[in-house]
């Protein structure tokens, strides 16, 4: 298993709980950073937490879709080379400010992105891709490797989906492995924002981390084994 924590940008003492459940119980935690609002203190954090990884969590977080449609940072609605140039300047920003940190990973804001920007990844620098539900695909050149379990009811007042559902979804993505109706080799991950989560959500994290890590038949990972595909086939 794996977690992910998107709309990283500057320290906060939600961050730093979360980073606290890490280095208490030993569990890598991947920061999705926003390039363009990223803040020193946000760099001053991580370099105090050694088991957290950086991904890139689009450039902006910016809603360039039409009044009516969905939210879309990564989408068709401005020409790619457009939006292909603003992840290479984020993409270098993090690298520059994070070094060893960055994982070249990109995590499309809503987890939403157009196809024609994916095919553009690899060539722009990017070994993997993050989004939300079962993966569609693997390549030599790009590993998509994505969260499965959003511990917040986005339309429900943004509060904690709840224990039953946080379990009952965990364990479906496990079955589905289990039984061949999904990757077996993709890891359940576990989807956070740290901004966002309310007393019952950190209470559940809290417990959900300690329970797998102290299972003999789970781990948790950091995201650079879960992308290691990728990055093998890109030092070759």
């Amino acid at each position: 298993m794996w977690c992910r924590d998107d709309d990283a940008c500057r320290d906060s003492p939600a961050l730093r709980r979360l980073l606290e459940i890490s280095a208490k119980t030993n569990v890598p935690v991947a920061l999705a950073v926003i390039p363009a609002l990223t803040e020193q203190s946000l760099v001053d954090c991580v370099q105090a937490a050694p088991a957290a990884t950086i991904l890139q969590h689009g450039y902006a977080h910016r809603n360039h879709a039409p009044p009516g449609e969905r939210n879309w940072e990564l989408g068709a609605h401005r020409p790619v080379d457009d939006v292909v140039a603003e992840l290479e300047t984020g993409r270098s920003e993090l690298a520059r400010r994070f070094g060893g940190r960055f994982v070249p990973v990109l995590v499309p804001p809503w987890n939403r992105i157009d196809a024609g920007v994916v095919d553009r990844l690899p060539d722009a620098g990017f070994q993997g891709l993050s989004t939300f539900g079962v993966r569609t695909g693997v390549t030599p050149a790009l590993v998509q490797c994505n969260t499965h379990v959003d511990l917040i009811a986005w339309r429900r007042g943004r509060l904690f989906i709840g224990r039953e559902a946080a379990i009952e979804r965990l364990v479906g993505h496990l079955r589905a492995r289990r039984e061949g109706h999904a990757d077996s080799t993709e890891p359940t991950g576990i989807l956070t924002h740290h901004l966002d989560l309310d007393g019952d959500a950190w209470t559940f994290l809290e417990e959900l981390v300690l329970r797998i890590q102290a299972h003999c038949g789970a781990t948790w990972i950091a995201a650079a084994e879960a992308f290691r595909p990728a990055i093998s086939a890109r030092s070759a």
